[in-house]
């Protein structure tokens, strides 16, 4: 497994869908053996001012794969490196 974290996914406490996208994110990393960090966005000026509202946000190696919803599949494949 990579220690080097390649991908994020950007959440809020009171959000319904970052709980799925939650699950999604340690589900295809656990299967890729990538790393993957929480951050969330009301904690950090920064990301709150650049997503706003548009959380669940994730992002593979640096790259916005999706907000609010995020696809197994399409998250797996920017995993995978085949964009």
């Amino acid at each position: 497994m990579q220690t080097e974290v390649r991908v994020r996914l950007i959440t809020r406490s009171t959000c319904s869908l970052c709980d799925t996208a939650r699950e999604t994110v340690a589900a295809v990393c656990a299967d890729e053996g990538v790393a993957w960090e929480e951050l969330d966005v009301d904690e950090d000026p920064a990301l709150l001012a650049e997503h706003g509202e548009h959380v669940p946000v994730v992002l593979v190696d640096g790259h916005q794969v999706g907000f609010w919803r995020i696809p197994e599949k399409r998250l797996r494949l920017f995993v995978q490196g085949l964009r």
